[in-house]
């Protein structure tokens, strides 16, 4: 199984981390893996979006130019993604920002409402956990052990205290859809 996927919104947002600690998971599960960030030279406020490709065989290149899940997090990056999603695939994105929503019918489209969760839980910085629980509820492609071991890994030790929060996070993106 192949999954190809693009995370696309403002610098800022934990686009870029949101891949990161989605292919460690897959590397914990023994997939195959290819992670490429693509980002402007402001990093917070410029675009920002990632391409992960998880699969159980060798990927023969990261470079992609349709996508079977597409993340947005931003009008921007719907405007500029939307039509990259392989037809029967998903298109998730967060309702905050976004002033024209997606028109494709042929895609499996879901809005969510990850930034509200995130001020509910009082937890801005678990904004990407929160869309990437909701994303692993819909693809389930990796478990959330590992998704939690992952986050370990890219977080400084001095951090390690946030991991409850963040799992948090994921469990309140999984009962968003």
């Amino acid at each position: 199984m192949k999954h190809e996927i693009i995370i696309a919104g403002f610098g800022g947002q934990g686009v870029l981390s949101m891949g990161k600690i989605l292919a460690y998971a897959g590397l914990m599960e023994g997939m195959e893996v290819t992670w490429m960030p693509s980002y402007g030279p402001e990093q917070r406020g410029g675009t920002a979006n990632v391409t992960v490709i998880l699969s159980d065989e060798r990927i023969s290149s990261p470079i992609l130019n349709e996508y079977d899940v597409v993340v947005v997090l931003n009008q921007q990056s719907l405007d500029r993604f939307e039509s990259k999603v392989k037809p029967g695939g998903m298109l998730l994105y967060d309702s905050y920002g976004i002033h024209t929503p997606p028109t494709r019918t042929d895609i499996d489209v879901h809005r969510i409402d990850a930034m509200e969760a995130s001020f509910e839980l009082k937890n801005s910085k678990g904004y990407n956990m929160i869309v990437l629980g909701a994303l692993l509820k819909l693809r389930p492609m990796v478990t959330i052990d590992n998704v939690l071991a992952g986050l370990k890994k890219s977080l400084p030790e001095r951090h390690w205290n946030l991991l409850p929060d963040n799992e948090a996070a994921l469990r309140q993106g999984q009962s968003l859809v």
